[in-house]
């Protein structure tokens, strides 16, 4: 790294949803970080929340700054590339939103720029830490469901009218539904299957008005680490009722889980992230585990594990004050991208290599 640091002292480069619900919260309450600066171009949201942090008015403002270690670029998709090289230049260690860039070329750029500087670049991937898809993890390390044969996760929403106030529904570079949801899903199934030598896809615009892809179905044709499982992804934005987030069918029985993560949900109650009941599903939606193991049929609920996106931040404390492996390192999320371009393609696409 560029220099010792016993405390990570973090800028954010917006304070809109993203920042006061996914970021802020979790740098704030984490004892290796502070908060020390967050741009807010016209509103002073920012310091009643946090009033020992420095709000200043641009991104050029922030990096200025010698003391800021580390820069969250959660500002929207079309504007990462520029922002994240800036703050790669200004010798800052840099956080970027998913998917990071629109294209693998960008992203190639900003990792060539980071190595010459001996600096990180991180992926905000914080569904890597959701309670449903650890709980998914669980399952699967655990054998319960025999050999797997198909796995299907889907993210329901529904959401009519198009909000043309949106840059996530205006067409920029980075928008629509395959860049915002589908780079969860794609990361969580790479995760748990590897690469796909291929995928199939087919991406839409089902609203009426619509501008972007307001919905994606993605297969997987065979990941690396289980060639004979069929895998599929899907989001769309006319759900109005939903589907299971996860479906897994297996030698020895299946798992399904309705619902989502609790902390998006949480959070917005301004609930900080803090004790040990941060993270929980209500055992409402906990998911059912149906297996028939020698003749024997069972039917239970199976507990959910407890989610928490603090784990991508003190995974980012383990690397840059202990050079621990990072776990969330940009190159993770390159077949992301890969993927995720390929997709808009449509049809059948190879992709890179493994």
């Amino acid at each position: 790294m560029k220099k010792e640091m016993e405390i990570i002292r973090t800028g954010l480069a917006a304070f809109g949803m993203s920042g006061q619900l996914f970021h802020a919260p979790f740098i704030s309450t984490n004892p290796h970080f502070e908060l020390t600066a967050i741009v807010e171009h016209s509103k002073n949201i920012a310091a009643d929340y946090y009033p020992l942090a420095r709000v200043v008015r641009t991104l050029d403002e922030l990096l200025a700054m010698e003391d800021i270690d580390l820069v969250v670029v959660n500002t929207p998709d079309s504007t990462h590339y520029d922002y994240a090289k800036k703050a790669l230049m200004a010798g800052k260690n840099v956080v970027v939103e998913k998917p990071i860039t629109a294209t693998l070329a960008q992203l190639d750029e900003l990792i060539a720029i980071a190595d010459e500087r001996g600096l990180m670049l991180s992926a905000y991937q914080n569904r890597r830490y959701d309670s449903d898809f650890l709980t998914v993890k669980e399952v699967i390390a655990k054998g319960i469901l025999g050999r797997l044969v198909e796995f299907e996760s889907t993210f329901p929403r529904y959401r009519r009218e198009i909000n043309h106030a949106s840059w996530k529904e205006t067409g920029v570079q980075g928008g629509g539904l395959t860049y915002n949801l589908g780079s969860h899903l794609i990361d969580q199934a790479v995760q748990l299957f590897g690469i796909p030598d291929a995928i199939y896809s087919d991406t839409a615009i089902l609203r009426d008005g619509g501008i972007v892809d307001d919905y994606f179905m993605i297969h997987f044709i065979r990941p690396s680490k289980m060639p004979e499982l069929r895998v599929t992804l899907k989001s769309s934005y006319l759900m109005c009722e939903s589907e299971p987030r996860f479906v897994l069918h297996g030698t020895d029985g299946s798992f399904v889980k309705y619902g989502l993560d609790p902390q998006e949900a949480s959070l917005k109650e301004d609930i900080l992230p803090v004790g040990s009941t941060w993270g929980e599903e209500d055992e409402s939606i906990w998911g059912t585990l149906h297996t028939n193991k020698k003749g024997i049929d069972k039917i239970e609920k199976y507990p959910s594990c407890r989610g928490n996106y603090g784990l991508f931040y003190d995974d980012i404390c383990q690397h840059l004050l202990h050079a621990h492996k990072l776990e969330s390192d940009a190159r993770n999320v390159r077949i992301v991208i890969d993927i995720i371009e390929k997709a808009y393609k449509g049809g059948i696409q190879q992709i890179g290599d493994k």
